[in-house]
C-alpha cells in the first residue's frame, strides 16, 4: 500500500472513531421512510434513469454505506457492493445493512488493491463527492473501476468541480470573504496535505492524522474514463455547492459541482 493511502487510512478511522454522535443517526430512519435520500436532485435525476431494479451495482469510496445503501433501497436493486479504505466505517455499514435487511456488503480495501474477484460484476457504479481528491492516478482508480463493471455497465460520478480547487476557503492563508471567487491556487496544483480533521463528520476541529488528497483537471478525469473503455454520454456543470465549502458562492455563475455519466463500452 502507498505511504500516503497508509496514512488516510489512519486518519479516516481516527475521524470516524471521533466522530459526532449525530452523523450516521439519521440513516435507518431517512432510508427507510424516503425515496433516495442522502442525493441530491440533480443525481436523483440521474440514478431513476438508469436500470437498477434487479442490478448489482456499486460504490467506491462509499463512507459510512449510506448513500449505496439508498440506492439499493430505492432502486429495488438485486445487490449492491461497497468499498472503503476505513474499516470501522465498513463495518458500521454492514451493520446497517443488517439492520435495514438489504442486500449489501462492504468490504474494506484499498481502491487500487481490489482484484479480479468482482471482475464484471457490477451493472452500475456510483461516486459521490469527495471520492476522487484521494487518489493520485485517476488512470490507474478508472482502470480498477472498469474492470469491476460488466461491458455495457453505467456510471454515475456527482462530484465537486474541479475549478473549487482554485479557490481558498475559510481558514486558508489566502481566503478574503471579499473576494471570494478569486482564483488564488494553480489549476494543476497536485498534491496537498493536512492535519486539520474532517470537521462535517467530527463537528470539531482537531489535529488529526496526516490526510493527503489531491487534485484533478477536467481533463485528468475524463481521460482517466475513457482511456479505460468508460464513455462519457453526459456532462453537466452547476454553479451550486454539494459540499460544505462554497455555499456562499452558490448561482454566482462559478462552476462548483458537476455530474458526469459514462458507459462501459462493449468491445
Amino acid at each position: 500500500m502507498d505511504p500516503y493511502i497508509e496514512g488516510n487510512k489512519a486518519a479516516w478511522e481516527e475521524a470516524f472513531e471521533n466522530r459526532d454522535a449525530s452523523w450516521g443517526a439519521d440513516i435507518t430512519e431517512r432510508i427507510r421512510e424516503e425515496d433516495y435520500p442522502f442525493f441530491n436532485e440533480e443525481t436523483k435525476t440521474a440514478l431513476k434513469t438508469i436500470h437498477t431494479e434487479g442490478a448489482v451495482i456499486g460504490q467506491f469510496c462509499c463512507n459510512n454505506g449510506r448513500e449505496l445503501l439508498s440506492v439499493v433501497k430505492s432502486g429495488k436493486a438485486k445487490k449492491g457492493i461497497g468499498f472503503d479504505i476505513a474499516e470501522n466505517q465498513v463495518a458500521f455499514a454492514n451493520e446497517k445493512a443488517k439492520e435495514l435487511r438489504l442486500p449489501c456488503v462492504f468490504e474494506a480495501v484499498n481502491i487500487y488493491d481490489i482484484g479480479d474477484r468482482y471482475r464484471e460484476q457490477l451493472d452500475a457504479v456510483i461516486i459521490t463527492i469527495g471520492a476522487l481528491c484521494w487518489f493520485n492516478d485517476l488512470n490507474r482508480f478508472f482502470a480498477i473501476i472498469a474492470k469491476c463493471m460488466k461491458p455495457g455497465a453505467v456510471i454515475v460520478i456527482n462530484e465537486q468541480h474541479p475549478c473549487t480547487y482554485m479557490l481558498a476557503q475559510e481558514g486558508d492563508e489566502p481566503y478574503d470573504p471579499e473576494h471570494r471567487t478569486e482564483c488564488v491556487y494553480s489549476y494543476f496544483e497536485h498534491e496537498w496535505t493536512g492535519n486539520e480533521g474532517i470537521y462535517y463528520m467530527t463537528q470539531k476541529r482537531y489535529r488529526s492524522k496526516t490526510f493527503t488528497d489531491f487534485t484533478h483537471s477536467m481533463s485528468e478525469i475524463i481521460s482517466g474514463m475513457c482511456g479505460n473503455g468508460i464513455v462519457v454520454t453526459d456532462l453537466k456543470e452547476y454553479d451550486h455547492d454539494i459540499g460544505s465549502g462554497f455555499a456562499a458562492l452558490d448561482h454566482q455563475g462559478f462552476p462548483l459541482s458537476m455530474l458526469i455519466l459514462g458507459q462501459k463500452t462493449t468491445g
